[in-house]
């Protein structure tokens, strides 16, 4: 258990942002799976609405640093890929 004044400030601190960062990552995971779902359904209007939604909340998790920045890159790459695959069909 902290002792210090300080160390205590900072448990209750790293608690906070530990919900805040469980709660950002949850978003954007959802947001993820509900763009691939889309996708493999074959809805091209809902998979470009969810993916500009998956974009924007792992563009904000990696400003909070939630997620790593290659993280960001490798998982919006690879749902921008598969949403232009299914666009590209007929």
């Amino acid at each position: 258990m902290a002792n210090l004044k300080s160390a205590k400030t900072r448990v209750r601190r790293n608690q906070k942002r530990e919900a805040i960062n469980a709660n950002r990552l949850n978003a954007t995971r959802t947001a993820v799976k509900q763009t691939r779902a889309a996708i493999a359904k074959g809805d091209k209007e809902t998979a470009a609405k969810a993916f500009r939604k998956a974009e924007s909340s792992l563009a904000k998790a990696k400003n909070k640093r939630t997620i790593k920045a290659n993280t960001m890159s490798r998982q919006v790459s690879r749902l921008a890929q598969a949403l232009k695959a299914l666009i590209g069909k007929k």
